[in-house]
């Protein structure tokens, strides 16, 4: 069986939908990493949709700072329910905020969160499904902090892809096998 799968995609792929549905169990654990703003609805609506589809069985961990993900992998064992994560961007957007980057400062500890991540990734010992964006096919963002953060997330997703048994991509709603 499939112990670890990376499902990436565009914006609006289906690879939120496509990862949920990998998973059959009554039981499955959701981390959500995204962090709620006060003064954006348009974000909490968003959010609704993704609790409204889940089913009411799945148990939802908010998980907003980078190392609640990695800690929560590292202490899996292989009789807890299948863990869901959505998503990596959303968890990368978190590490590059919290350690100031977007400032020019805290490099360092990013490169120190994702790493152990990847960690905690290739040794969970449960089922595990990470969702992440697939960015950079195309336009150089004009922007330093959008060339940071495509840099930093392709070689996320590339290092998750090196510890997973299975990578899909979502293109227009269609699964491709790329392992």
């Amino acid at each position: 069986m499939t112990r670890r799968t990376l499902v990436l995609g565009g914006a609006r792929s289906g690879k939120s939908a496509h990862a949920e549905g990998l998973l059959t169990d009554a039981i499955v654990t959701y981390v959500a990493t995204s962090r709620r703003y006060p003064d954006d609805p348009d974000w909490d609506a968003r959010i609704a949709l993704h609790v409204a589809r889940r089913p009411a069985t799945w148990h939802t961990v908010d998980a907003p700072a980078p190392g609640d993900v990695s800690a929560l992998l590292t202490a899996t064992q292989p009789e807890d329910p299948p863990i869901l994560v959505d998503d990596m961007s959303t968890w990368l957007v978190n590490a590059l905020d919290d350690a100031g980057t977007w400032e020019g400062r805290g490099l360092d500890l990013v490169e120190r969160e994702i790493s152990e991540l990847v960690t905690s990734v290739s040794t969970c010992r449960t089922r595990l499904v990470l969702v992440s964006a697939e960015v950079g096919l195309g336009v150089v963002p004009s922007t330093h902090s959008g060339r940071l953060f495509r840099d930093h997330l392709g070689s996320l997703n590339a290092r998750l892809a090196e510890v997973c048994d299975e990578v899909l991509l979502l293109v227009a709603g269609i699964p491709l096998r790329l392992r």
